[in-house]
This record gives C-alpha cells, structure tokens and sequence, in this order.
C-alpha cells in the first residue's frame, strides 16, 4: 500500500487506500478553520477520483462555515491567479499533478495566491492533528456552493504580460499535448489568442489520461510524432494542473524537462536584468545562461512553496524547477506552464531562430536520474545513513541544503527523499553521459535500502 504523503505540496494519496473521504474532509475542515471563515476557492483535474474528493472538501469547508466557489476543472494556477480577483481567503486544488490517476492530492492557497510555506504548513497540520476546529452550527451551515469560471480571468492576465502583436505577426504552428488535464480548457485558447496554429492532442478532460501525467522525454512521443507530421515549430507536453511543461523541437526531439528552465530563463534574461530562482536539484545550465547576462542564480529547498517565497524576496526575474516547472513573476510568483508558454513564444519570435538553434546554443550538460523506493518509515533513516556514509569528500564540497548534495569540479550528485511519493531521488549531472551515470551509481551504492 502507498503510504499518505504530507508536507511541503499539501497532502497526497493513492484514493481509496490512504486518500480517503473521511480524510479529505478533515483536512478541508482544518484549512477552513486555518483561514478564519470567509471565501474558498477549489478547483480539480479532470481524474476518476476529482467529483467525490471535491464532494468531501465542499462538505468539510462548509461544515466550518466557509463560503465554497466551485472553479471546476481547471489549472492550479487558474486557482491561484482568481483567489486575488476573487478577494477569496485562500483556495484548495484538488489535483494528483504529475502523479499517475490512480493519486489524488490536496494543494492549499493563501490570500495571495502562493502555496502555504512550510512554517504555515506545519500550523495548518497542528490544527488537523490536535482537531482543532470549530464547526458552525445547523442554522449556520452556509446553504449553496457558488459555481465560477476562472479561465477567461487567466487568459485576461496572461494576454497583458507579453507581446501578442509580435506572437501573431510570427504565427508558429503548435502541437500541444494537454493530456486529457485540466490545461486543456486553458492552454489551446491562449495559443489562438497567440496567433498560433494549434494542433491539440489529448485535449478532452471528459476522457482518460492517455499516458503518465508528468512531462518528459519518456511522455512525448504523441507530442513529436504530431510535431513531425504536421511540420509544427514546436510541440508542448503538459502535466494534469498546468504547472509543469516539457518541449519538442521542430525537428521532433523531445527536450528533457530540464532544458525547459534554462530556455526560460534565456528568455526573461533577455527581456529584464535580475536574479534567478531555482532548486539545489536543478541543472547546473541555470548558472550558466544567468552568467551570460551578469545575473545572480539563488538556489533552495525543493518545493514550490521555496520557489515562490525567495522570487518574492529577491525579486527575481524568474523561478522555476528541473521538472519542467516555471514561475514567471510578470504574472504570478507561482508555477504556471501557460506562462512559461508566453514567455518562451515570445522569446522565440522575437530572437527568430527554431527552437533547436537555440538548444544547440547551451552547454551541454548530462542528467542522470534514479527513483530509490523506500518504505516511507526508512526514508529518514536512509539518508541519514548515506550522510554518515558520504562523511567528507576528497575534492568535494557537501551541500545539506536539502537532503545531501556532493559537488565536484566536473559535476554533482544530490540525493534527497520525494515531497511527493515514498522515493530516494538520485540526480547527477556532469559534461558527459559516462561521468553523469559515474556519479550517480556512487550515490547509489551508498543508500542501504
């Protein structure tokens, strides 16, 4: 049985195992309560599971007296963007993001929009563990789930952080796979709206999600064979919420969704001067693309909820992750893949080369990356042990930023447990595939799981 996942990216599980009705509304019950009453958003991905999770998280803010708007399907930064239109106290996103369908996951939203950090995080689960809430009473109960669309919202926003004039006049022609996920009510419009061809695949949310929902080279192939066949620019693969986003070339190579951070930041470089946000996990080609431009690199924790915090703190152009996630502040300091679809259309349109120049004009770097599992009551201990193992390094520096990562001139290993699932992750990146692989076999040799 997969274990329930609580931390940093709210709480997640495999439904009907520890993802339970009875769990969900006491969970719901707790943020209403954390958020003192008044306006809540929620908003689901188009899963099996999405209706009766919703069902419950309605039950349990009601049952505290909040106020429930029902966005329906629709992205996590959908969500976000509208809980600051809407004046709401903060927002749920029902969503197993990157998960396969049988996962279901909470994400909780403040005021602002932004994931709870991990100190507001730790008081919402104070309130769930110790039951700390105060039920209205029957006379109380609020009598209806208010239904609003969000989208038009987010494409009124996006449309005003870029230059569509410049996107229309160039009109690429885009393959986009939405993976039946909620971004298919999002990211085709804002194409058109872009001026672009689009050539949609796994665009309908009514039906089942054709392949693993995390966007990859392992994930694209739809994505490039439409790419090939219909002589398209470009092709984007899609994650179920809208926040992470992989690419194919015009040629038809899928890119790692480590390159997708590195584009990004290439492309806000160009536009502003400012530093750039990132994990301790992600591609040392990040530090590269911001030297080019005389621009800091500022690295934390794994998470979102990071991400967000020091963007705000630093006023960075941009943030984001390795796995295809990117935060383009211009329009909110949050993951948001239609964002990053605007940032690099536009980049593209205005530099005027194919994607694939623009790849060949990185570094070459190479990411290896291993999923350890372990049982979820060994995860602390397993590290634990690999950093007693580890010790000192000759001619390497250790960075316990977050979990363990060794540093040496010609490359890195970084292990740390998953936010999300009961694994060790193991990432290495170094000039060659050889050294890369090198690097992380050593790591691996060391986790005495």
């Amino acid at each position: 049985m997969e274990p329930l996942k609580i931390g940093i990216t709210g709480v997640r599980g495999v439904v009907g195992q520890t993802l339970t009705p009875e769990l969900v509304v006491r969970f719901a019950e707790a943020f209403g309560s954390y958020v003192d009453g008044g306006s809540v958003l929620v908003c689901r991905d188009p899963r099996p599971s999405g209706p009766m999770v919703a069902a419950a998280v309605a039950a349990g803010l009601l049952s505290v007296g909040c106020e429930v708007v029902d966005l329906g399907i629709c992205p996590t930064p959908t969500l976000q963007l509208a809980v600051r239109w809407i004046g709401a106290k903060g927002g749920i996103s029902i969503t197993g993001g990157h998960n396969p369908p049988e996962w279901n996951a909470l994400k909780f939203v403040r005021g602002d929009g932004l994931y709870l950090s991990a100190i507001q995080g730790e008081e919402l689960l104070d309130i769930f563990h110790q039951g700390a809430v105060e039920r209205v009473g029957w006379d109380s109960v609020p009598t209806r789930v208010e239904e609003r669309d969000a989208v038009d919202h987010h494409l009124e926003t996006l449309a005003t952080r870029f230059d569509a004039s410049a996107l229309r006049a160039r009109r690429f022609r885009v393959a986009v796979d939405c993976g039946n996920g909620s971004c298919a009510r999002l990211v085709p419009r804002w194409l058109e709206a872009l001026g672009c061809e689009v050539l949609p695949i796994n665009d309908d949310p009514s039906l089942p999600f054709p392949r693993l929902p995390e966007p990859s080279v392992a994930t694209a192939a739809q994505a490039r064979a439409v790419v090939l066949a219909g002589r398209a620019d470009l092709g984007f693969v899609l994650d179920a919420d809208g926040e992470r986003l992989s690419l194919v070339d015009e040629k038809g190579r899928p890119l790692s969704e480590e390159l997708t951070l590195p584009l990004a930041a290439e492309a806000a470089l160009t536009r502003r001067e400012g530093p750039v946000v990132t994990n301790v996990s992600t591609t040392a080609l990040v530090e590269k693309v911001a030297a080019r431009h005389g621009a800091k690199v500022i690295r934390t924790p794994v998470g979102q909820a990071f991400i967000s915090e020091a963007i705000l703190e630093h006023g960075a152009v941009l943030g984001g992750e390795g796995n295809g996630a990117v935060a383009v502040p211009e329009v909110q300091a949050t993951h948001d893949s239609a964002a990053a679809i605007g940032l690099l259309l536009e980049h593209l349109a205005r530099d005027g080369r194919p994607l694939s120049a623009l790849v060949a004009g990185l570094p070459t770097l190479v990411v290896r990356k291993l999923a350890v599992p372990v049982a979820a009551s060994h995860l602390f201990s397993a590290l634990q042990e690999f950093r007693e193992a580890v010790g000192e390094v000759e001619g390497a520096t250790v960075d316990q930023t977050d979990g363990v990562k060794v540093l040496w001139p010609d490359g890195w290993v970084h292990v740390r447990a998953s936010n999300t699932q009961s694994l060790v992750r193991v990432i290495a990146e170094a000039a060659d595939a050889a050294r890369a692989q090198e690097l992380a076999d050593w790591a691996r040799e060391r986790l005495r799981v």
